[in-house]
């Protein structure tokens, strides 16, 4: 006798079959995929054409006539899906599966790299295949004065790329260093090839955030960017600006619908005041008014106490990467 949980191979114009699967009214408002049965089809072994459906469940009914809508994925290339309202009798299997992860999360580290060069108005910038030399003149900081080397350098090859990078920072910096991602090829590469940890500093982890969530976030902890504080909010390049007020100051960048925070300091006399949540606020305000949708910022990854108000902020970590330089001296700035 055949199992009843398995479906069976019928005529197309016969009942559908029925498969076992962990579905049911406990699945409202989770992702789901559900294969189903596509009614007067016929598939590759002349049974009913089958098709897979994932998404988030909207809704579900139980019993002989039931039926489930889904919300399909959306996609970037394509509008929002209308939702699909199946059969509870055409489903041959389902089960939930993970939440899709974030967009922001979707995007490439190279990619969010290189929206947060923005970051440094007066960049110098020279491509070598997909690695990206960076140079600052006015700027110690290592992410405005290192190759991003986050991939295969492709042509001009390697052997030339680490040729070109060496020539460039002893031509600006007089010391080479690069920012790859921890445990990556590249950083085998180049470690095989002589390049050592920078400085004895922890990776920088490099987190995201979405700006409406972290607005409120930031009113429920700081009260709003105003707190009684006059805020200064100068412009310092064209969608780049900086946020003081008495003790404390920070500079934020935007980019296509992403801004980035870096420089956040306050005094030490002023610490434990609030007053860096409310430059914070003050720049986020800011990012949203251009128009941005993500918030992202970098901090050492020892850096437990900035870790956990980033995380209370909703920031979550998108990547880590660290520094190695040819010489394996140390040098300041992050």
């Amino acid at each position: 006798m055949a199992d009843p949980t398995e479906p069976q191979h019928v005529g197309v114009d016969a009942p559908p079959p029925v498969g076992r699967h962990l579905l049911g009214p406990h699945v409202v408002g989770q992702r789901v995929v559900v294969r189903r049965v596509v009614r007067g089809e016929v598939g590759p072994s002349g049974g009913p054409a089958l098709t897979d459906v994932l998404g988030t469940c909207l809704a579900w009914t139980s019993g002989p006539e039931g039926w489930c809508v889904l919300q399909p994925d959306a996609r970037a290339d394509r509008p929002l899906p209308e939702p699909v309202r199946i059969a509870l009798a055409d489903i041959v299997s389902g089960k939930p599966v993970p939440p899709r992860p974030s967009h922001r999360l979707r995007v490439e580290p190279r990619e969010a790299q290189l929206r947060a060069l923005a970051l440094w108005p007066d960049l110098v910038t020279e491509p070598v295949g997909a690695w990206l030399l960076r140079h600052s003149p006015t700027s110690p900081n290592r992410r405005a004065n290192s190759v991003l080397a986050f991939t295969d350098p492709g042509d001009p090859g390697v052997a030339d790329a680490v040729e070109r990078t060496v020539a460039f920072y002893a031509a600006t910096t007089g010391r080479p260093i690069a920012a790859v991602l921890v445990d990556s090829p590249q950083e085998d590469l180049l470690r095989g090839l002589g390049w050592t940890a920078e400085s004895d500093e922890a990776d920088t982890v490099f987190s995201v955030a979405g700006v409406a969530a972290a607005r409120r976030a930031l009113r429920d902890i700081a009260g709003g960017p105003g707190g009684g504080a006059e805020f200064e909010l100068v412009e310092e390049a064209p969608g780049v600006v900086r946020a003081g007020l008495p003790g404390a100051s920070g500079v934020a960048a935007y980019d296509r619908d992403w801004v980035g925070f870096r420089s956040v300091e306050v005094d030490p006399d002023r610490r434990r005041q609030g007053l860096g949540l409310r430059v914070m606020a003050a720049l986020l305000e800011w990012g949203a008014e251009q128009g941005a949708t993500t918030a992202y910022l970098q901090v050492l990854g020892d850096n437990v106490a900035a870790l956990g108000l980033y995380d209370r902020l909703g920031f979550v970590e998108h990547h880590r990467y660290r520094y190695l330089a040819l010489d394996g001296a140390t040098s300041a700035g992050r």
